[in-house]
């Protein structure tokens, strides 16, 4: 049976599956192919305690264990001066996908969201991606745009 928990970031157990499923995540092509960090394993958990924005599920299967993970960050809508939810990482492990885990995630998360007044959810997606656009697609997102002419919006950063 396949059970989607609140992550407890307290919770040892809890987060050992949290690390393992973001290291996992982590070094697959589509989320860097690298390894987390001696750093980032030491410090991450502790972290995301800190911040009453951040909250995260795992997808916990009776015989598998941790099969799948979502970790949301709430960010601020200034057009519509309330809370949003951004999707920030969204992992299942290789032999669980294709059964519906991460539509299970993104309910739980959608969920919490609502709780918390959120106004909407937002995720990156690379372009490349395609069963995970797909995924995104099925549960009813879309690029953002305000203005087709203008096109979507783009996802940039800048490495301080």
């Amino acid at each position: 049976m396949l059970r989607i928990l609140p992550v407890d970031y307290q919770n040892p157990e809890h987060a050992d599956a949290l690390l393992k499923l973001l290291n996992h995540y982590a070094q697959d092509p589509m989320g860097g192919g690298e390894a987390l960090s001696d750093d980032t394993k030491a410090n991450l958990i502790a972290e995301m305690a800190k911040r009453p924005t951040v909250f995260s599920f795992i997808a916990w299967d009776d015989h598998a264990g941790a099969v799948g993970l979502i970790n949301c960050v709430e960010g601020f809508s200034t057009f519509a001066a309330k809370p949003i939810c951004n999707l920030h990482d969204i992992a299942v492990l290789d032999g669980q996908r294709g059964k519906g885990i991460g539509q299970q995630l993104i309910a739980a998360a959608a969920e919490e969201a609502r709780k918390r007044g959120c106004v909407k959810l937002t995720l990156e997606v690379l372009s490349g991606n395609e069963p995970a656009r797909l995924a995104y697609l099925k549960y009813g997102f879309k690029p953002y745009q305000l203005d087709p002419e203008m096109g979507a919006a783009e996802f940039w950063e800048y490495k301080l």
